[in-house]
């Protein structure tokens, strides 16, 4: 008997889904699986379900939620035989979408029924693991404020990147040790990938892969407004490297720091993070952990 635990956010997205222990039980044949549901109620709580489903033997946790909360999940079961099921339920889905798992509910519970398992990279950040991007500067603050909205359609997006031009002159300077380089920038993004897209089919790493080993990382300076302007319009062409301000690196490991500060306002897989410590270090581990895709 395969013991599968549902681990689910309910106001992920629009909260409009209805997953719940009897529909997903017409899914699953019940001679062959054992399902369990868990519904997260708090900021975390997905953690503390995740560490108890650990305990209770799952061999399946399943993520039903955006990438924040599939964060949650895999960071607990990164490097154990444990897999790791999606169901996105998200407003961007960026990780659900370079795995190609769909959004139809009923599409997404076929690829897990299908087990097709692949092992995928993971970055790490201090302290903390992150499965899709993570970033310091402006996507940052589009988080922050996306956050702050409470409301998680594309339009709160797009309110909150027009509330975060407020801050493209509050750029502290940066020391990057990437490649054996060690390089001093005023920023406007430090954007660091493992995989290739954002959510919405937007994309600042269109060429980085979740099983080649590396991070894909785009460092943009201080931008003009108009530059500004110019580079959101690039982006989504998949065209942003065309400003010279655009730098861009692959590496398994990389360093930032500061002197002037002793925290990074920092996104991580789309959540909002202060992380409290003026230096950070992000590096890859390879096939950390098995995924249905």
């Amino acid at each position: 008997m395969i013991q599968i635990h549902f681990i689910i956010n309910p106001i992920a997205g629009s909260g409009n889904h209805n997953i719940s222990k009897k529909m997903l039980q017409a899914f699953f044949d019940h001679n062959e699986y054992e399902i369990t549901v868990k519904f997260s109620v708090y900021k975390n709580h997905t953690t503390k379900l995740t560490l108890e489903s650990i305990e209770q033997k799952a061999q399946i946790i399943v993520a039903c939620g955006g990438d924040g909360t599939i964060n949650e999940v895999a960071s607990c079961i990164l490097g154990s035989p444990i897999i790791l099921g999606i169901i996105p339920l998200g407003s961007g889905n960026g990780l659900a979408s370079n795995l190609k798992i769909p959004k139809k509910i009923h599409k997404a519970i076929a690829i897990i029924k299908r087990q097709d398992v692949k092992k995928i990279d993971a970055g790490s950040l201090n302290d903390r693991f992150f499965f899709s991007n993570t970033g310091v500067g402006f996507d940052a603050h589009v988080i922050k404020h996306y956050e702050e909205s409470n409301n998680r359609k594309l339009f709160s997006y797009v309110t909150a990147v027009f509330k975060s031009l407020k801050n493209i002159n509050d750029t502290r300077e940066l020391e990057v040790n990437i490649n054996d380089q060690t390089f001093k920038v005023k920023p406007f993004m430090v954007f660091i990938s493992n995989s290739n897209e954002l959510g919405y089919k937007i994309s600042l790493t269109p060429k980085a892969s979740l099983e080649d080993g590396l991070l894909d990382i785009i460092i943009v300076s201080k931008l003009n407004p108009f530059k500004i302007i110019l580079f959101s319009f690039l982006m989504l062409f998949k065209r942003h490297h065309l400003i010279q301000e655009v730098k861009s690196f692959q590496t398994k490991n990389m360093t930032l720091s500061r002197k002037d500060f002793n925290h990074f306002k920092m996104q991580i897989d789309g959540e909002y993070r202060l992380i409290e410590s003026n230096t950070i270090n992000i590096s890859i581990s390879e096939k950390a952990i098995n995924v249905f895709a």
